[in-house]
């Protein structure tokens, strides 16, 4: 059963994670991707203003596109120890990040936008989850990098349904971790359907 929308929803990401939490919590949507350089340094805002400009540029690369209806941009980050955990550039990349992560709790924040076309209206919010990463052995880190799972996450790896053997959810919204936090979301859509 869907949730009927009374404008039309476009996804500005290419994230499989976030077109099957939209599809699961029966939205109709349309994709149409940013594709925009995605800046990683951390200004004066930290990273909950970094999630937030990549979010804001994902959806200002849309809006334009757009006649009517409402566009939906978001972008995770994970954060540890001050400093951006981005996403691997390879698989060497991704198991440096995965051994970094081993026996620590850090911190992943998602920056939205909703850009509402054509008055341009825009809502914008940060949520922050924590996460803690079990130390991964040797064979279990050669495991999880066939799996491919890591590409294009944040962290280099994609929090599992149900129990996950490496990751645990130790505050938040696991909906947030997958990259889009569902519960604000909701809200925040019903409100702009009024």
């Amino acid at each position: 059963m869907g949730k009927p929308l009374p404008f039309r929803l476009i996804l500005a990401s290419g994230s499989p994670g976030r077109r099957e939490l939209l599809a699961r919590a029966g939205y109709a949507f349309e994709v149409l991707p940013a594709n925009i350089d995605e800046p990683t340094e951390v200004g004066p805002a930290g990273v909950r203003g970094l999630v937030q400009q990549l979010a804001w540029l994902k959806a200002a690369a849309v809006a334009p596109r757009i006649e009517r209806g409402v566009v939906l941009a978001a972008d995770t980050v994970g954060w540890l120890n001050g400093a951006v955990i981005g996403k691997p550039a390879d698989e060497a990349d991704a198991r440096r990040i995965l051994r970094s992560l081993g026996n620590t709790t850090h911190e992943l924040w998602t920056g939205v936008v909703l850009w509402r076309r054509p008055d341009d209206l825009q809502l914008a919010w940060q949520t922050r989850s924590l996460v803690a990463f079990r130390a991964l052995t040797d064979a279990e880190l050669d495991a999880y990098l066939l799996t491919r799972q890591w590409v294009g996450c944040s962290g280099a790896y994609a929090i599992q349904e149900g129990d996950d053997p490496y990751v645990r959810l130790v505050e938040g919204s696991r909906s947030n971790v997958i990259g889009l936090p569902m519960e604000t979301l909701e809200h925040v859509l019903a409100w702009f359907g009024k």
